[in-house]
């Protein structure tokens, strides 16, 4: 098993530093954390498409929040089944402690996971435009 980290920000100008500081809490290699600078709207990230070819069955993802992986509700729930069901990895996602795969394998577990996962998705979709960063925000629906 491989840990691996997953940080975006939107835009060049914004800083991932405090996404970066957690990585380096968690203690994951420079080597194996992958980020991007560009908008969520999509999952056509450079960084994102060699993640995904690096993970393999067991291996563990994290990432800070829901919405640093996306800002489309049906690509985030999309790419989250790929990688937790077709993959067979792990995603934590570190302000959300109820959103870490490692626990609640049964089948309540699943149930509750799946409902927070699709609301923070519509909620990291619906928040949308409220966002400071508008680009961020482009035509993600």
């Amino acid at each position: 098993m491989r840990e691996y980290g997953y940080i975006r920000v939107s835009t060049t100008d914004q800083n991932e530093d405090r996404q970066l500081d957690a990585m380096t809490t968690l203690k994951i290699p420079q080597a194996q954390i992958f980020v991007d600078k560009q908008s969520g709207k999509d999952f056509q990230r450079t960084a994102w498409q060699a993640l995904v070819k690096k993970l393999n069955h067991g291996d563990l993802l994290y990432v800070q929040s829901i919405d640093r992986l996306g800002r489309n509700y049906e690509d985030i729930q999309n790419w989250w089944r790929v990688l937790t069901k077709e993959k067979g990895i792990d995603i934590v996602v570190l302000d959300m402690e109820i959103l870490d795969t490692r626990r609640g394998k049964d089948l309540l577990g699943t149930i509750i996971g799946d409902l927070v996962l699709a609301l923070l998705s519509y909620v990291a979709q619906s928040l949308c435009p409220q966002n400071k960063n508008a680009q961020d925000c482009e035509r993600a629906a």
